[in-house]
């Protein structure tokens, strides 16, 4: 069943029926390249039939190791960056109770940024709880996730020993290879693969997003199931008939008229890292070669009391694309109250969704006056099939869109240069000349 809709209907006054036509060849190329594992980044493609070739056994571990390890797991700190982090914590967001502390386990996130204060306050936070750590690197010298685990195995030896500590480790990482593979084997830490074949920012529906999802108590096997009816719809040969393709067209018409950044809204607080995981997706697979529609996103209606202001009469270089729940858990309607001096009795019997919905509609509007070119995507309901489905549009709506660009969707080397400029400034071995021109700009700079 189908759980993800695109509406273009209101993209007419911006793209009309012979631009729709003259993409379709295009279209269709990019499809092709894909289907034939014949275009830019080929090898990177492992995503693409994942839903429907997983491995069982991957899947059984998965969730065996978890359904292990959660009775005696209060938190769980899952450590990585990128896409070894954002996916599962999109997941969890988008199915799992509003507040952590209604979670049971918790997943916190760690190495996904560079501050002593939060790693303090996180092994405050747990001092007292039992913890379990899932480690999640392809080399296992990425330098936000290595110094975040060489802190917390730390702490975790010393709070529980070298063997316990082991037992309550988990790594993901490279299968044959790598600083983590080579320490997980001689800590005896139970491990998941990550695919060759698969990038970071696609990588949601392997064991990297699988498994602190299913820590989360999240079922894996309908995250995957939704995926795989995605693979479906989202395979169609014709714009008329597939959305992925559909979306990633309407994308690439509007940045060729001057609508270079895509502002994603999304109207539900659980959606709110659903934007940040695919910020990463969108912004990692097309910015480069000079080119590369600037993905953000928004939170409304909160951000309608603060950006709003901007959406409604900023430069018009941005097209909208509104994010909606059918359907919410829980339903909670508005009493009549006999003193109504708030004055909103008018809204008395109307639930939350009954006024979130006519905010969506009343903002689609207005931006439509303030000549926003705006699109509406659907998501059923908070389940995992659902989101499933989500995570499969997306990946290959933007893995066309790549093509339609003409860039490699599936590499980043502009990534490397912060890198390279990082590891000889902080003097790695074999950066020293480099470290020493790098300093000598920054003195000349004031720095």
């Amino acid at each position: 069943m189908q759980k993800i809709s695109y509406d273009d209907k209101c993209l007419g006054d911006w793209i009309k029926d012979n631009e729709w036509a003259a993409y379709s060849d295009s279209f269709a190329a990019a499809q092709t390249m894909l289907e034939k594992r014949s275009g830019p980044g080929n090898n990177f493609l492992g995503w693409l039939d994942l839903p429907a070739t997983i491995d069982a056994a991957v899947v059984k571990k998965v969730r065996d190791t978890a359904d292990a390890l959660r009775p005696k797991t209060e938190v769980l700190i899952c450590i990585g960056i990128g896409g070894s982090y954002l996916g599962a914590r999109a997941a969890i967001e988008f199915v799992s109770p509003s507040f952590e502390d209604l979670r049971k386990p918790r997943v916190i996130f760690a190495g996904h940024q560079i501050n002593s204060d939060y790693i303090t306050d996180l092994l405050e936070l747990v001092k007292d709880k039992n913890v379990a750590v899932n480690v999640i690197s392809k080399s296992g010298t990425t330098t936000e996730p290595g110094i975040a685990f060489r802190i917390i195995k730390q702490w975790m030896e010393k709070r529980y020993g070298k063997k316990e500590a082991a037992e309550r480790i988990v790594a993901t990482t490279d299968p044959a290879k790598g600083a983590l593979h080579r320490l997980a084997i001689e800590e005896k830490y139970a491990t998941f693969d990550i695919p060759s074949d698969v990038g970071g920012r696609f990588s949601v529906l392997t064991p990297v997003g699988l498994f602190p999802c299913a820590m989360a108590g999240l079922d894996v096997a309908k995250l995957l199931a939704g995926a795989k009816e995605a693979m479906a719809f989202c395979s169609a040969p014709t714009l008329d008939k597939n959305i992925a393709g559909r979306y990633a067209a309407a994308r690439n018409i509007l940045f060729r008229r001057g609508r270079t950044t895509e502002v994603m809204a999304l109207f539900a607080p659980q959606l709110h890292f659903l934007g940040d995981w695919f910020k990463q997706l969108a912004g990692e697979s097309e910015g480069k070669n000079l080119t590369g529609i600037f993905p953000a996103s928004v939170d409304y209606t909160t951000d309608l009391h603060s950006l709003g202001q901007w959406m409604q009469e900023g430069l018009r270089n941005v097209f909208e694309t509104f994010v909606v729940l059918g359907r919410t858990n829980a339903s909670v309607a508005l009493p009549r109250l006999d003193d109504d001096s708030d004055e909103l009795n008018y809204l008395a019997g109307k639930n939350f969704e009954d006024v979130n919905a006519e905010a969506y509609r009343g903002t689609l509007l207005a931006h439509l006056d303030g000549n926003v070119p705006c699109a509406t995507i659907t998501l059923a309901d908070r389940t995992e099939e659902t989101l499933g489905q989500a995570f499969y549009f997306f990946e290959k709506a933007i893995a066309l869109s790549g093509y339609l660009l003409r860039v490699n969707p599936f590499d980043q080397p502009g990534v490397e240069a912060y890198k390279k400029n990082m590891f000889a400034l902080l003097s790695k071995p074999g950066n020293e000349k480099k470290g020493s021109e790098l300093k000598q700009r920054l003195s000349k700079l004031g720095l």
